[in-house]
């Protein structure tokens, strides 16, 4: 091969290296971001995909949590912002944990279970929310922890 030739190959090589660090995630950070939605529930033709939380009697839209990758979590909990603010363990309205099999996941709905987590506390049923109130959700990973405020929304008639 003639020195052009190489040149245009260490050329290409090169920027096949800069677009894979460019767009795959391999050196980035733990910048984690967290979410919540709270939306109505939509009949559809999708609606089999995700189950959605029975929440008849309650007085919120189902809320989804979720974060901007999968995570494989080891805690997910749930407790009011006041609470916290005055207590200094403030009580858990949903507590979820797993000891070694948690399956990655990206979002959940408040309420229902994740695979490969049970609750903290065994037969422990979430609270209810209520609107307006200002609620501050916990997640761990085995390397990662965070929190995150939300308020979920009313239902509307």
């Amino acid at each position: 091969m003639t020195r052009k030739q190489w040149l245009l190959v260490v050329f290409a090589i090169g920027l096949a290296g800069l677009s894979l660090y460019l767009n795959k995630d391999w050196f980035a950070g733990d910048n984690i971001q967290m979410f919540h939605r709270s939306r109505p529930v939509r009949p559809g033709m999708f609606s089999r995909k995700r189950p959605v939380p029975a929440m008849d009697n309650s007085n919120i839209m189902p809320l989804l949590l979720g974060f901007n990758r999968k995570l494989k979590l080891t805690s997910v909990k749930v407790v009011s912002v006041n609470d916290s603010l005055t207590n200094k363990y403030p009580h858990a309205l949903w507590h979820l944990v797993s000891e070694s099999n948690s399956i990655p996941t990206i979002e959940f709905f408040y309420g229902l279970p994740i695979k490969g987590m049970h609750p903290a506390i065994k037969g422990a049923q979430p609270d209810s929310l209520e609107p307006g109130e200002n609620y501050r959700l916990y997640v761990e990973t085995a390397t990662f922890k965070g929190e995150h405020d939300f308020a979920p929304v009313a239902k509307t008639p």
